[in-house]
């Protein structure tokens, strides 16, 4: 019988040929938001990698919604541009089937950081820092304090999101996923322990979802028939005062409601304080809940490294799609090893077809390694 993780999966109007995605993971490796050299091979890789769904890093919607200086956006002509570049080559070297997501983001107070390797902290006076916005002003930890968003600027944030999908859309790109967890704005918006405003974007639950649905109402109505719409959300912020899996459960009925396809259960990244529960696969419970409860197709990730595993989370019924991030950046043929280890024949470009099991008696001695 055929492997759940390559049976093909309808999201929305989109199908794919499996249900292997690549999860966004930023590279901080832009220049003022255009996409460079290194996403151009970076890209190149994933498509190949066997992966249904390749989706880009998180994207900024306008250049203060940057993490870092190296962080790529879709705000600009400039911008769309460079990612255009990167795109065509991408698909140039696509394995069939292969389809294209981006994730779609603003930082919020979590902006104007350096980039990891850099230390990851906040930027100095002397390094080109900009002003940073959030639901309130509260800062993350100890950095920027940020400028609580009035009225006007929650508009102007709804619309640049809006424009980036319209732009993401002429690029061809299928699948758009508006980033609401790990700490960033909508996010901060949905959280209670970041959300203390007391008008109607603040206080009750409703009040405080009030963006992010504001968002994907407004980005599902411009962009066409054609293009699925779904979210990254938050099963928990690992706080005993921020948001549950209750919540996450309520939030992706919502988004159902508001005509998103999908929906990807991720957690954490609000405040430094919380303390995860990181092991193998400790996110599934949260995805597990979220499709069981609101009906809505669902993506699990998190420490899902081995085949078998991310088998075994489609067989029990806990997710729909599995995401995978580091795991393709430590093994960018993952998918070709997750086909030959649940014994299927996959396809591979022609240039690597020699690298097949069945025709290098290499491929055993390589695995045992």
């Amino acid at each position: 019988m055929r492997p759940l993780l390559f049976s093909p999966l309808k999201v929305g109007p989109v199908e794919l040929p499996n249900r292997i995605a690549v999860a966004p993971m930023c590279q901080y490796s832009a220049h003022d938001g255009c996409a460079e050299d290194w996403h151009l091979q970076h890209w190149m890789n994933l498509a190949m990698s066997g992966a249904g769904l390749v989706t880009i890093e998180a994207t900024a919607v306008e250049r203060c919604g940057r993490i870092t200086h190296g962080c790529v956006g879709l705000y600009d002509d400039a911008t769309e541009r460079a990612m255009k570049r990167g795109l065509d080559a991408a698909r140039a070297v696509a394995l069939p089937g292969t389809k294209f997501a981006i994730q779609l983001a603003h930082a919020g107070r979590k902006a104007s950081s350096r980039r990891p390797w850099e230390n990851g902290q906040a930027l100095g006076p002397n390094e080109d820092p900009w002003k940073t916005v959030s639901a309130s002003a509260l800062p993350f930890n100890d950095w920027h304090v940020p400028e609580a968003l009035d009225e006007a600027g929650i508009e102007r944030i709804i619309k640049a999101f809006v424009d980036s999908a319209v732009r993401a859309e002429r690029l061809g790109i299928e699948v758009i996923e508006l980033h609401m967890t790990h700490g960033y704005l909508v996010h901060q918006f949905l959280s209670p322990i970041s959300n203390k405003r007391t008008d109607r974007w603040g206080g009750s639950y409703e009040n405080r979802a009030r963006f992010g649905l504001a968002i994907a109402e407004a980005v599902k109505a411009a962009v066409g028939r054609q293009t699925a719409v779904g979210a990254r959300i938050t099963g928990s912020d690992w706080m005993e005062e921020g948001l549950s899996v209750e919540d996450a459960v309520r939030f992706a009925s919502d988004l159902k409601a508001r005509g998103m396809d999908f929906a990807c259960v991720s957690s954490g990244g609000l405040d430094p304080k919380a303390r995860i529960n990181v092991g193998p696969g400790y996110q599934v419970a949260f995805a597990s809940e979220v499709k069981r409860r609101s009906g809505i197709v669902t993506r699990a990730v998190g420490m899902i490294v081995t085949p078998k595993q991310a088998e075994e989370i489609l067989q029990a019924g806990d997710a729909d799609q599995i995401a995978l991030g580091r795991a393709f950046l430590d093994n960018p043929r993952w998918g070709w090893h997750a086909a030959d280890e649940l014994g299927l024949d996959f396809p591979r470009p022609p240039q690597y077809d020699r690298a097949r099991p069945k025709v290098w008696p290499g491929a055993a001695l390589a695995r045992e390694a």
